[in-house]
């Protein structure tokens, strides 16, 4: 069962890399500009949102002041200054010294939707395996922050035994359109930030990272990936552009280590050591190292934290690459997933679902990194919200009142937090592993499932342009992890 998203564009990402026509802009010394501000310039009337980056972000500072623009906000860990710019504004801060790209900020995406711990052997490392703490593999005392339309935090799949929620941190990219100022707020733990923007997708995506075991009013059981991770929620909303993403992944740069706040302990609020990220641009488009997307997720890396991509939902084959752009990082620790489907048997041997973006086959670093199961995957939802409207096999929790809490969607949206999930029992196993080591584990040991493209030798083994390495193998990638 595929379903199509049919929402606004919604969350941003990193844009494509400088056009070719560009190039002539570094003999002038001028700071090269995105793809999508360099379309958007010539048509500008009015004024738009930028990111100006610099050499360091007292730089970025001057070259903002220097040439009029408005400043709403900045990163300052990347050097970047945001502001309200118009054209001729634009044009000239791109001269000023210390400038090094001018980024547009009003870039709209989409999510990437269209549960088997079964083919992944998930539920087998949860049940066999034991973290270095002595609990079982559950991804106990790691964070996973979901930057996603948001969550319902009091949904029974987030439910704990003491009648808390999973949900741990809560928080709202909040952008101001008539300041054009984005910012994150931490909002009371019981607000259920997808309803309040009519979304759904995030509540399912966090359901398959860290859903806890859960029995169905018809009998079936369900988990997540990580039934022991907490979560940490950061609600951008169904209909928001790269900015707003942006300062998500920054808000996790500046509090990965203490997500809840100082004072919190661990034992409550674990460190974040992944993100997931399951949204992106229709139709791909090329990396772009200079974005702030990139510079954040390096930076995360950096400091101990995997970064996880959904591949994308426009198929392919192989001609040109379709892949979502910051997912093609080669830093390690930032993974690319492919959608997997087991055919609803919970198979090892299914297929790369059809929706699954490929990357150039000619070109391996558009390949995706890894495949995890993204179809038909059934998840927490509310019969109300938009997306899960978009399922058609409405369940029922396990309480009286918990009618259509359950539902079943397809897409690169739930490949990722299957990862995600995947990454924080990891890092259970081994707390001192960096995330290129996790990356390197979970690619040596992925199951080489046969459909699709054929393998072709990379650097970890080999991997393919529609599957990347293969099926995320759990209890492999642990003992791979040493």
């Amino acid at each position: 069962m595929s379903s199509v998203l049919a929402a606004a564009a919604t969350f941003g990402v990193a844009t494509s890399a400088p056009a070719a026509g560009q190039a002539a802009d570094q003999a002038t010394d001028q700071a090269n500009v995105s793809d999508f501000l360099a379309q958007q310039l010539p048509g500008l009337s009015g004024r738009t949102t930028v990111m100006v980056h610099g050499t360091s972000i007292s730089a970025a500072r001057q070259a903002v002041e220097a040439t009029g623009m408005r400043k709403t906000g900045e990163f300052t860990r990347i050097g970047v200054v945001v502001a309200d710019a118009s054209r001729s504004q634009v044009e000239a801060v791109r001269a000023q010294t210390g400038v090094t790209y001018v980024e547009g900020g009003e870039q709209p995406i989409d999510f990437f939707q269209e549960t088997s711990n079964t083919a992944t052997r998930g539920a087998e490392a949860a049940a066999t395996l034991t973290g270095a703490d002595g609990t079982p593999l559950t991804g106990r005392g790691v964070s996973v922050a979901v930057i996603d339309s948001g969550v319902d935090p009091t949904h029974p799949y987030f439910r704990e035994a003491d009648g808390s929620s999973a949900v741990v941190a809560n928080l709202k990219a909040v952008c101001e359109p008539l300041t054009e100022t984005c910012s994150v707020q931490r909002v009371p733990a019981s607000v259920d930030t997808d309803t309040l923007s009519v979304g759904g997708h995030g509540t399912h995506v966090s359901g398959i990272v860290a859903g806890r075991p859960t029995t169905l009013t018809d009998g079936g059981k369900l988990q997540g990936a990580a039934p022991g991770a907490k979560l940490v929620s950061i609600s951008t909303g169904a209909g928001i552009v790269i900015l707003g993403a942006d300062s998500a992944l920054n808000w996790v740069l500046e509090n990965h280590e203490a997500p809840c706040g100082v004072g919190v302990p661990a034992s409550t609020c674990p460190p974040i050591k992944v993100t997931n990220n399951s949204y992106g641009p229709s139709g791909g488009g090329e990396f772009d190292p200079e974005s702030a997307t990139v510079k954040l997720q390096r930076a995360l890396a950096a400091e101990g934290v995997v970064t996880v991509w959904a591949a994308g939902n426009d198929g392919g084959d192989g001609s040109t690459s379709l892949t979502n752009p910051p997912g093609q990082d080669p830093t390690g620790g930032i993974l690319s997933v492919a959608s997997y489907y087991d055919q609803d048997t919970g198979t090892r041997e299914g297929v790369v679902s059809d929706y699954s973006s490929r990357g150039l086959a000619s070109d391996a670093s558009t390949w995706p990194d890894i495949s995890a199961p993204g179809e038909n995957i059934t998840s927490s939802c509310r019969l109300y919200l938009a997306i899960c409207s978009t399922g058609l096999d409405f369940r029922n929790g396990p309480g009286a009142l918990d009618l259509g809490t359950f539902n079943t969607i397809s897409g690169t949206s739930m490949a990722a937090p299957h990862v995600a999930g995947i990454v924080a029992q990891l890092f259970q196993a081994d707390p001192m592993a960096t995330p290129a080591e996790v990356e390197r584990a979970l690619k040596v040991s992925a199951h080489k499932f046969t459909d699709g493209a054929g393998y072709e030798p990379g650097d970890l083994g080999t991997t393919s342009y529609d599957k990347g390495h293969g099926l995320v193998d759990v209890v492999a990638a642990v003992a791979a992890l040493g």
